[in-house]
Order: structure tokens, then C-alpha cells, then sequence
């Protein structure tokens, strides 16, 4: 049994994670802004905590890390406001490591996406600039941290239903279920082996996918 905290206990990606978790026996700490979030996020045996991250300090982001095992941040600002988006994608999201590391939280996760690498070729002018740069950032000072850290960097995000099967490092834009990545997360913390690495994955196509586990071992 290991105890988790999600950031961003109300997404879509955590909704379907906390489930997988519970199942296999761990206790799931939910990070929500808003509490009438909270029955809906305690449906999936989680337990809803409301804190606003965009205002919480790194002692205080401790505060709620402390006493797990692991921390996965599926948090977001949802697009629209640049300033808001940086608040959350890097800043916000910057703390919580800075607070896991306060916490001695060392196991860490970070849900990126796809296309966060320094040449993202995402122009200045384009209404997704902003979430790209806060991404890379975040990614980035994770990998410079003393954390077990792990990037989970899925494609496109789909409803389809899950599958079980990822390709790695896929071409184009490597669409992929939120049930699937919700499964990714749920076996990667389970496999020391992934500590460390950014992972790049999509669902594939026929043969070009193979079992999340197995391609998280390779």
C-alpha cells in the first residue's frame, strides 16, 4: 500500500486514476481548488482535500505532501490566460517539488505532454505558447532536482476507451486515452525502473502499441 497525493484531483486524468489506485489498495490523497468538486472526486475513493495552489508556498505545499509516498501532479490551468497559465503549469507546479523535497516526498510525476522539448516550435504569437514554455520549464526543473522524478509526456488526450497498450515515442501527434494514461501513471508508480526518465507515449496503432507495462520496462 503507498499513499499518494494528486494535484489536480478534478481532472479528467485524475478521475480515472484515483480509481486504479484505490483498487490495488493505496490511499489517494485529491488536491481541489473548488469544493463542489468534492463528492464527485470522493466517488472514486479518494480523498478530496480543497487547497488553492496557486496560492499555497512551498512550506505550505509540504504541509500536504508530507506523510505520503509519492506525488503526481496532473494540475493544470486549462489554456486561455497566459498569466495564469504560468502561475500554474510552471510556478505552481514548481513549488510542489521544491515542497516535496521539504516534505523528503522523493517519488514524483509529472503528466506533461507530447511536444515538451526546448524546440517545441510553438511561436510566441500562438495562444498555446504559454502552456508549452510554463511545460518545459516545469519538466525541466524536475530533471534538476535530487527527486525520483518521472515526465510522463502523452500525445493528443482522447475519451476512446483504454486499451492497455502504448507506443513509445510515437510520430505525429501520438493520440492517446486519458484511460490509458491514467494507467500509465498508475503502473509507473510501480516501476522503479522508470525514475528518472521522460517517457513519450501514445496509444499506436495495431501492432505498433504494446503492453503498458511491457514498454515501460524497456
Amino acid at each position: 500500500m503507498s499513499r499518494i497525493i494528486i494535484f489536480g484531483g478534478h481532472g479528467r486524468i485524475a478521475l480515472l486514476l484515483a480509481p486504479l489506485l484505490v483498487a490495488r489498495g493505496d490511499e489517494v490523497t485529491a488536491i481541489i481548488r473548488n469544493p463542489a468538486h468534492t463528492t464527485e472526486v470522493e466517488e472514486t475513493g479518494a480523498t478530496a482535500v480543497v487547497a488553492d495552489i496557486e496560492q499555497l508556498d512551498a512550506p505550505a505545499l509540504a504541509d500536504l505532501i508530507g506523510g505520503h509516498d509519492a506525488v503526481v501532479w496532473s494540475a493544470g490551468a486549462g489554456g486561455g490566460d497566459p498569466q495564469r497559465t504560468y502561475a500554474v503549469d510552471r510556478d505552481a507546479a514548481i513549488r510542489t517539488m521544491e515542497a516535496a523535497e521539504i516534505a523528503d516526498v522523493r517519488r514524483y510525476l509529472m503528466v506533461s505532454w507530447l511536444g515538451s522539448t526546448a524546440d517545441h516550435g510553438v511561436p510566441e504569437g500562438d495562444g498555446f505558447f504559454a502552456y508549452a514554455d510554463a511545460k518545459w520549464a516545469a519538466d525541466e526543473h524536475l530533471r534538476g532536482t535530487e527527486l525520483e522524478g518521472t515526465v510522463l509526456a502523452p500525445g493528443t488526450l482522447t475519451l476512446d476507451s483504454p486499451t492497455g497498450r502504448i507506443q513509445l515515442d510515437p510520430s505525429g501527434r501520438g493520440a492517446v486515452s486519458r484511460a490509458d494514461v491514467a494507467a500509465v501513471i498508475a503502473a509507473t508508480l510501480q516501476a522503479p525502473s522508470t525514475i528518472g526518465r521522460t517517457i513519450r507515449f501514445g496509444n499506436g496503432n495495431g501492432k505498433a502499441g504494446e503492453p503498458i507495462e511491457v514498454a515501460l520496462a524497456r
